[in-house]
């Protein structure tokens, strides 16, 4: 019996489109940076008995019978997060990235009080303040930039002189489009200036700090980071909540997660991210999370070679933001379009101080975890990036895009995506 007969026998619409999905996914490239494959394992859990269980409390403190393995997953989740991210503390209860923030926002600020975080259109993510989100309307966010766009470089001098000003209760270091790394002691300085918390929102590099191939906050002494636990993490969809040492903080965290914003935890998922957090603590987590790097850095040469400008003028990390309008005349819709015609996914995506809309950018994103998942190294990415430029030069020319598909296939044939990692 297959993995969906089930389904198959009983609902043929939602049938077709599982296994219209995996076809995608087996037959065209993944550069959507916040998105990777999961291991056969995690969605055994994901889909597991679990789903079944009303857990509402945490271990120990439940207010159902009938908790003893519920338990034994969320505590394993709970210690595998401590020791992957050096956290005296773990809250691996919140649903999402934007849940593990507003839960964070409540747990450490009262309505009316300030965050100071990175602008939307320079790198920072919607809950990080956006106009158009609920939490703007309880709470005060103001915001700091990239000094030179072309390098990446945070205007450190202008962050300080905004809390000084503003005087924020959460400094929040962290992104959703930038491909630098922070200078996390400088974050940690100002907020002891002013008596501010530091958080880090490290949904996209959650899986490089685990593996210990980028800087860890917790290391220049952040009170609290916030993530996802799927992107390159490699685990299911979900978020997570750590807190460095301080126990209190931590109290009010998980008393704001349940019953604060949440009702029960889906302890399906909390058993996935169990899984994946065993998978990462494998010391061959760490060789994958240096290959993205490698990978994203292959890739970057090559769109630098070709002319074509890159945000913050490459890459730190595991993802690349290229202006392709400015540099190939093609809008970053028309070229999220054009590339998925030829089997190759991204994102649109507005850069810094954008002339364009958000549904019709200047810029695309990409990045590395899910190629780097399939076990392509520099040579694939590299080829990669050569096919995508090509395709986004070769705007009208069926014949040309129809040679790049066909290479974009064979590509995908040679590295299938895999079910086990450990």
């Amino acid at each position: 019996m297959n993995e969906y007969e089930h389904i198959k026998e009983q609902d043929t619409a939602v049938y077709n489109a599982l296994i219209g999905e995996e076809e995608r996914e087996r037959s065209g490239i993944e550069l959507i940076p916040s998105e990777n494959y999961v291991s056969l394992a995690v969605r055994e859990a994901a889909g597991s008995v679990l789903t079944n269980k009303y857990s509402e409390g945490y271990p120990g403190r439940r207010y159902y019978g009938g908790q003893e393995y519920t338990d034994v997953v969320e505590t394993l989740a709970i210690e595998r997060a401590k020791k992957l991210f050096k956290a005296g503390f773990a809250n691996v209860q919140p649903l999402g990235g934007a849940a593990a923030n507003v839960a964070m926002y409540f747990a450490l600020m009262e309505p009316g009080d300030t965050v100071l975080g990175m602008d939307l259109s320079h790198g920072g993510h919607l809950t990080h303040g956006h106009p158009t989100t609920s939490i703007n309307k309880v709470f005060n966010f103001v915001r700091y930039k990239m000094k030179d766009v072309n390098t990446g470089e945070i205007d450190y001098d202008e962050l300080r002189e905004v809390a000084l000003k503003e005087k924020p209760k959460i400094i929040l270091a962290g992104f959703s489009a930038y491909s630098r790394e922070l200078d996390y002691q400088k974050f940690v300085d100002i907020a002891k200036e002013i008596g501010a918390y530091t958080v880090a929102d490290v949904a996209h590099i959650a899986g490089l700090i685990a593996a210990g191939v980028v800087k860890n906050p917790f290391d220049y002494g952040f009170d609290v980071m916030t993530m996802t636990t799927h992107k390159s993490l490699r685990g299911p969809r979900g978020g997570m909540i750590v807190v460095r040492e301080d126990a209190e903080i931590a109290k009010r965290i998980n008393k704001t997660v349940f019953p604060g914003v949440q009702g029960g935890p889906h302890m399906h998922v909390i058993a996935a991210k169990a899984v994946a957090f065993g998978e990462a603590l494998h010391s061959s987590f760490k060789i994958y999370a240096e290959q993205i790097l490698k990978n994203a850095k292959a890739m970057e040469t090559v769109f630098l070679e070709e002319g074509v400008r890159l945000l913050c003028g490459g890459t730190d990390n595991h993802l690349l933001l290229a202006d392709v309008y400015g540099s190939l005349g093609v809008t970053g819709q028309e070229a999220e379009t054009l590339l998925d015609e030829v089997g190759i996914t991204l994102n649109k995506n507005m850069i810094a101080d954008e002339s364009r809309t958000a549904m019709d950018p200047s810029g695309i994103r990409f990045g590395t975890p899910a190629m780097t998942t399939r076990g392509m190294k520099e040579t694939e990415a590299t080829r990669l990036a050569q096919l995508m430029i090509r395709t986004l030069r070769a705007v009208g020319n069926i014949e040309e895009k129809e040679i790049i598909k066909a290479e974009v296939k064979a590509l995908c044939e040679a590295f299938p995506v895999p079910n086990k990692f450990v």
